[in-house]
């Protein structure tokens, strides 16, 4: 993963494409301080989740710029999203995301909304870096309300 964005750099530098060069050196600089702050370098399971990190920081400023409308960075900082999205591993549908789900309640079979956290914790080893996990908690709070009150 590590070589690919820096690979990924160097087209970007060669090809003078400014705007993925400056989201990539921006992930760079992200992971080197990562990296400095764990004393070591980070596998790929790590660098998604800097990853991660980057697209949830700019989808919280897209909020902001939809917010004040401000077109040019709403455009800006949705290329910068799609930019940063190759790097993830191909995200799961919601229908395969529901699948797990079920798998996971039918092992739990949560009895109230405290088993939340028990949900979560056998869920989000499943689809980390998959999925955006606020949907999974948002979904699995969904369910467990209908299936609570059944």
């Amino acid at each position: 993963m590590r070589k690919k964005i820096f690979s990924d750099m160097t087209d970007a530098m060669k090809n003078q494409d400014k705007e993925t060069l400056a989201v990539l050196r921006l992930l760079k600089g992200a992971i080197q301080l990562e990296e400095l702050n764990v004393k070591r370098e980070l596998n790929d399971d790590e660098i998604i989740a800097v990853v991660n990190r980057q697209i949830k920081q700019r989808k919280e400023a897209l909020e902001q710029f939809e917010k004040g409308n401000r077109q040019d960075l709403i455009e800006k900082t949705t290329k910068e999203i799609e930019i940063l999205s190759k790097y993830l591993p191909e995200q799961l549908s919601k229908e395969e995301l529901e699948k797990i789900i079920v798998q996971v309640f039918d092992e739990v079979k949560p009895t109230s909304n405290k088993d939340f956290g028990k949900l979560m914790g056998k869920i989000s080893p499943l689809v980390k870096g998959k999925v955006d996990m606020s949907v999974v908690s948002t979904m699995i709070k969904e369910k467990l309300e209908s299936e609570v009150k059944e």
